[in-house]
């Protein structure tokens, strides 16, 4: 697949101000719009798809930019603005936001805490393993985060595909909610870096219409693939954490032992 010009980089990074390590991702106001409509979304981060609004503050983000196919434009706003997206479509069709963070740190003053997400995530059996292979204390040690969050919005017709936006961890719908009998299931993918997670553990929260959710887990095959069950009406946000190790650079520059990147994405299933 060939990936846009417009690539995310990170050319420097800002110490975030430090929260729990929950889910943040993008909230549209409406996930379809007719084509003179603005695109409006809002910015979360909480748990089991509920949370705080996030308002629009460059230092918090490294990238943020909005597709169509092949173009791109940077999602532009003033200190503070709620909700944080409000952009005009770039022409009719399925348009994808994309929000990559600056790093933030996250300090454990317990390995119960750090193991308890590990678990929940399926990040490994092995990481307590590593950790004490590796001569790291069991309590006060950094994890330094990024967010990779990205939302489907359907223009007009809503005709197109999501696509690879360049972050280093990533989900991307391989069907179109807006358009596609997803009947059978909705599949997505997940990248790392130039390859694909085979096998992981992928978290699906369904919104109902009254706000209620419900969370299941599902795993990918050896492409990636994750075929979601999704319900006409609903809303939908999916969910995938990397841990690893950070290079030594920044590890000093974090003062962290421990490095997550979570892939984030939202859509909706059209009510029928």
């Amino acid at each position: 697949m060939r990936l846009p010009q417009t690539l995310f980089t990170i050319s420097a990074f800002a110490l975030a101000t430090a929260s729990a390590a929950h889910e943040l991702w993008i909230e549209p106001t409406d996930y379809t719009i007719d084509r003179g409509a603005s695109i409006e979304a809002n910015l979360f981060n909480g748990e089991e798809f509920a949370g705080s609004r996030l308002a629009y503050f460059p230092q918090r983000f490294a990238a943020f930019r909005y597709f169509l196919g092949t173009s791109s434009a940077p999602v532009t706003g003033r200190i503070g603005d709620a909700p944080a997206v409000n952009v005009a479509p770039l022409a009719d069709g399925l348009h994808v936001i994309a929000y990559l963070s600056t790093p933030a740190v996250l300090d454990y003053q317990e390995w119960e805490k750090f193991q308890r997400f590990v678990d929940h995530k399926d990040l490994g059996e092995d990481v307590r393993a590593q950790h004490d292979a590796r001569g790291l204390p069991e309590t006060g040690f950094n994890e330094v985060y990024i967010r990779c969050s990205k939302s489907l919005i359907g223009v007009g017709s809503a005709a197109g595909a999501d696509l690879r936006t360049g972050m280093e961890t990533e989900l991307v719908a391989l069907a179109n909610p807006y358009v596609d009998d997803v009947s059978g299931g909705f599949p997505v993918q997940l990248f790392y870096q130039n390859g694909v997670r085979a096998n992981e553990q992928v978290e699906l929260f369904e919104k109902a219409p009254d706000g209620s959710v419900r969370i299941t887990l599902h795993r990918t095959d050896d492409q990636g693939i994750a075929t979601l069950p999704v319900r006409a009406g609903y809303s939908y946000m999916v969910d995938a954490v990397v841990l690893r190790e950070p290079s030594p650079e920044r590890a000093e520059q974090f003062d962290a032992v421990w490095e997550t990147l979570w892939a984030n994405l939202t859509f909706e299933i059209p009510a029928e």
